[in-house]
């Protein structure tokens, strides 16, 4: 398993973490290999202003929309994450 252990991430690196898992030590968590994860991380850059549309290449840091995507998996709210 790889780590970022500085932010407490890890990422896809073999056992005991399936091929599409990411997420963070103590927290949100996503298989990016199930059905509605990578919907889930759309919709959430969606409601931080994202849009589909044009040909130009957008680079997210996805770190940012995990939390709020992982959430709107599990039910628990909104795409656009916890209201403050």
């Amino acid at each position: 398993m790889r780590r970022n252990n500085r932010q407490g991430r890890y990422v896809p690196g073999g056992a005991p973490l399936g091929s599409g898992d990411v997420g963070y030590s103590r927290g949100a968590s996503l298989n990016l290999h199930e059905p509605g994860a990578v919907r889930a991380l759309l919709d959430a850059a969606s409601t931080r202003g994202w849009t589909p549309k044009g040909r130009r290449a957008v680079e997210i840091d996805g770190w940012s929309l995990l939390e709020a995507a992982a959430a709107a998996r599990a039910g628990a709210t909104d795409p656009a994450g916890p209201k403050e």
